[in-house]
C-alpha cells in the first residue's frame, strides 16, 4: 500500500490556484469531467503562472481562483514520489480516452491494470503531472510499444508542464477556502501555454531518436514477461 506524502502530510495548509472561465467561489463535489486524468475532482495547481496558463483558450481570457487548503486530516497520494511512471501511465489509462489500434496496445492495457492499479478514490488529494498534449502523446507512444520505461521516465521531466493538485473526495472540499482571483489574459498566456508544449514535444522528438539501450524495457517485454518493474 502507498502511504501519505511526507512532506504535504507536515504541512497545515497549502495555496492552491484553478484556472478556468470562470470565478468559482464554492467548488462543489461531484461537479466536473469524469474523463480528466484522474478522475472525477477539482484540479488545481501550485503555480500560479500555471494555473493562468491551463484557464485560457486562444481567444478567451480566463480566471485563477486562489484557495487556501487546510491539509489537516486529509490522505495525500503524490504519483511523483509515490509511485513508478507504470502507476501513473495506468491511471490515465482508467480514465483518459486513448485510441488503442494495436493488439499489443490492447493487451498492455489489460497488463497495467492488472498490475499496477491504484486505489486513488481512497485518498483525498492527488499530486501528479498534469497530461497536457504532450504528456499524453508520450503514453501513447508508450502504448503503442514506440519507447520504453526510461524514454517515458525522461519523457515526463522534459518542457516542465508542471504537476496538478486534485481535490478527491466531499472532505477535501470542505477543507478549501476562497481567497480571491485574478484575470488570465490569453494574448499572454496562450502563447505561453502552448509554446512550453511545443517545447516539450520538440525535445522529447529529438530524445526519441537516441539509441536502444540493452536495459531498456519495452511494454511487450513486460507482457511477456508476466511480471512487474
Amino acid at each position: 500500500s502507498f502511504i501519505e506524502d511526507n512532506l504535504m502530510a507536515k504541512q497545515k495548509e497549502l495555496l492552491i490556484y484553478h484556472g478556468s472561465v470562470s470565478i468559482i467561489t464554492h467548488p462543489e463535489y461531484g461537479k466536473g469531467k469524469p474523463y480528466n486524468d484522474y478522475g472525477l475532482g477539482f484540479y488545481c495547481a501550485e503555480d500560479p503562472a500555471l494555473a493562468k496558463e491551463w484557464a485560457v483558450d486562444e481567444s478567451q481570457d480566463g480566471y485563477v481562483n486562489r484557495y487556501l487548503l487546510d491539509l489537516d486530516g486529509l490522505s495525500v497520494l503524490n504519483l511523483s514520489k509515490q509511485a513508478t511512471v507504470l502507476h501513473w501511465i495506468t491511471v490515465l489509462l482508467q480514465h483518459r480516452v486513448f485510441h488503442l489500434k494495436s493488439e499489443i496496445a490492447k493487451s498492455g492495457k489489460r497488463f497495467l491494470i492488472e498490475h499496477y492499479s491504484l486505489p486513488i478514490d481512497r485518498y483525498d488529494v492527488i499530486k501528479g503531472y498534469r497530461a497536457d498534449d504532450s504528456y499524453f502523446a508520450y503514453a501513447e507512444d508508450f502504448l503503442n510499444n514506440v519507447i520504453s520505461v526510461r524514454r517515458l521516465e525522461e519523457a515526463l521531466k522534459l518542457g516542465r508542464l508542471g504537476e496538478q493538485i486534485v481535490l478527491k473526495s466531499e472532505k477535501a472540499l470542505r477543507q478549501i477556502r476562497f481567497l480571491d482571483y485574478e484575470v488570465a489574459n490569453s494574448e499572454i498566456y496562450y502563447p505561453l501555454r502552448r509554446n512550453r508544449n511545443l517545447k516539450a514535444r520538440g525535445e522529447f522528438l529529438s530524445s526519441r531518436k537516441g539509441e536502444v539501450l540493452p536495459i531498456d524495457v519495452f511494454l511487450i517485454d513486460l507482457i511477456r514477461g508476466g511480471k512487474k518493474l
